[in-house]
């Protein structure tokens, strides 16, 4: 689960890190107000988004007096921002960050994530700050020092120093970075978090570090947890057919193809999307009914994907382990008859019952196009959309 910055920069002022003083607004007489309670002569309107890139894309402005705060905050109010981290209609804009301005000096970057395979807390620090992480680990990887934290031993004093020095920072801000370090990983710890970034963390003209932008990830198995953190979620930053998906147990995530999928196992999805685009098509969806699913969830899965406008035809592929094929041919039959789809729907079962399920199917008198195999099915799906 994805935080907004504001809601970051809470947490970050809960655990005695240094953020610039902000204020939230859903509206500009709410952004007008916060900029005349906040010091300083100029402020930061951010457009809160669950995606990268916002000033690139016109999400920060920069305002002089509280009405250009306000004006600024009407602008982004109501409307989308595309990013490159979004798709072509953009995230929905219904909060902006109002904040104090900075004097800098210098910009790093500094993050906490999971390493899965040391099973270690990772921390990330680099004096390219402010830019895209990605490019500079791609063209300039000995930038980024990286400090690996043993569970039991903890955050030590040499990899503070290690990363303090990899920042070039003076005795100050050493002093400092172990302080913002140590509050950094009690926070990632006590609130089961799976990414915290700072970029940019910036050296002010007056030598204090301060977490100028902060984005927060939280471990989606933990928030049974963290009922203060679940309540921060903001349904309008998911896909609504996501957050349906959800209400099922459904694995479901949108992409921009034309050939929807339903498959049960994360692998084998991933297996068929990719076949689909060797035979030249394009997926519309990854949807993982998972291994003990039932002919209602084939259902309301089956009525997820075909709320999307974009389908043109749909692929279903089912390996009978634990899931019998004909209870898949059940849902399918009452799924098709239910919502009237007048899309193509080729169907792959193999496995348990699985020439029972292909008997219910050929015998139910709709328009289901059978395939004998992934290949086959991949090659029919493609055809059928062209």
């Amino acid at each position: 689960m994805n935080l907004h910055e504001y809601q970051a920069k809470e947490l970050l002022g809960a655990y005695a890190i240094p953020v610039p003083q902000g204020r939230p607004a859903t509206d500009a007489t709410e952004a007008r107000s916060a900029a005349e309670e906040l010091a300083g002569s100029s402020w930061m309107v951010k457009a809160q988004v669950h995606a990268g890139g916002r000033g690139k894309a016109g999400g920060v402005k920069r305002a002089r007096t509280p009405d250009e705060v306000a004006a600024a905050a009407q602008s982004m109010l109501g409307t989308r921002l595309v990013t490159r981290q979004t798709t072509t209609q953009g995230q929905p804009i219904s909060t902006v960050l109002v904040e104090s301005t900075s004097e800098i000096e210098s910009e790093f970057y500094l993050s906490l994530l999971v390493d899965r395979t040391r099973r270690q807390i990772a921390i990330m620090g680099s004096a390219a700050g402010g830019m895209d992480i990605e490019e500079v680990a791609a063209s300039e990887p000995w930038k980024i020092v990286t400090e690996f934290i043993d569970p039991a031993a903890g955050l030590q004093p040499y990899q503070v120093r290690r990363i303090a020095f990899a920042l070039g920072l003076e005795a100050n801000q050493r002093k400092q970075l172990g302080t913002i370090l140590l509050g950094l990983y009690d926070l990632f710890l006590e609130k089961d978090l799976s990414l915290l970034e700072l970029n940019p963390l910036v050296k002010t003209t007056d030598g204090a570090l301060l977490a100028l932008d902060a984005k927060i990830d939280v471990d989606d198995n933990a928030l049974f947890r963290h009922q203060d953190l679940r309540d921060l979620d903001d349904p309008s930053q998911h896909d609504e057919r996501e957050v349906q998906a959800k209400r099922f147990d459904l694995n479901y995530i949108t992409l921009d193809g034309n050939i929807a999928c339903m498959v049960n196992g994360a692998g084998l999805a991933m297996g068929t999307m990719d076949i689909i685009k060797l035979h030249g098509g394009e997926p519309a969806n990854f949807l993982d009914v998972g291994g003990g699913t039932d002919s209602q969830k084939v259902s309301e899965a089956f009525k997820l994907i075909t709320s999307d406008p974009n389908v043109k035809a749909i692929l279903v592929n089912i390996f009978g382990g634990i899931v019998r094929c004909d209870l898949i041919a059940e849902g399918i039959i009452q799924a098709v008859r239910e919502t009237g789809i007048d899309v193509p729907v080729v169907v792959r079962l193999e496995g348990t019952n699985g020439e029972r399920g292909r008997d219910l199917l050929a015998k139910s008198g709709l328009a289901v196009i059978p395939a004998e195999s992934l290949a086959d099915a991949a090659e029919k799906a493609v055809a059928a959309v062209n």
